[in-house]
């Protein structure tokens, strides 16, 4: 595994190492030693899956109010995402500044998102699925989201945005 720094500080990026041969691949995506010797101490507590039927939808701008704030690993199983994460912690430099990475099953990328963060994906193809490990349960009272189109924010997304869930369409601006 390599962690691979982004422009927006404690966001990374995991290059897998898959071992290959005749019949296919063995990658490990995660390992508790090597993610707190990256800076990542918490275990994962809950690993949660996402199938994303229609090209261009949209998901996202989510994230937990603390003490539920919680960090992701994400990682493409199936198709492809663009995948985005949106500094929102309180006196960072680069609040607001978003970072994306596509991510697919073929290059071995994760997202690596820490607390602080507003995180969505538009899928690049039909039938996408995402794999999300978390560090924290998930708390229905503490979820909020960001608009994905807020101008704001000026989200770069690669495709017309279609299949937007009508909450995330109520979503608040970053600057109300």
């Amino acid at each position: 595994m390599e962690f691979i720094d982004t422009p927006i500080p404690g966001l990374r990026l995991v290059r897998l190492a898959p071992i290959r041969d005749e019949r296919g691949y063995f990658s490990r995506i995660y390992c508790q030693e090597k993610f707190a010797q990256a800076g990542f101490s918490d275990p994962v507590l809950q690993s949660n899956q996402s199938l994303t039927v229609v090209k261009g939808t949209v998901r996202g701008m989510h994230y937990q109010l603390a003490p539920h704030a919680e960090t992701k690993f994400v990682r493409c199983v199936s198709g492809r995402i663009w995948d985005v994460a949106v500094d929102i912690r309180e006196g960072s430099k680069t609040w607001g500044q978003w970072f994306a990475q596509e991510l697919t099953p073929d290059n071995f990328t994760m997202m690596l998102i820490p607390e602080g963060f507003a995180h969505g994906f538009q899928a690049l193809e039909d039938n996408s699925s995402l794999l999300y490990m978390v560090s924290k349960p998930y708390c229905a009272a503490a979820e909020r989201g960001l608009r994905f189109d807020d101008p704001e924010l000026g989200i770069d997304w690669p495709l017309p945005a279609v299949g937007v869930s009508p909450r995330d369409l109520v979503h608040p601006l970053l600057k109300p």
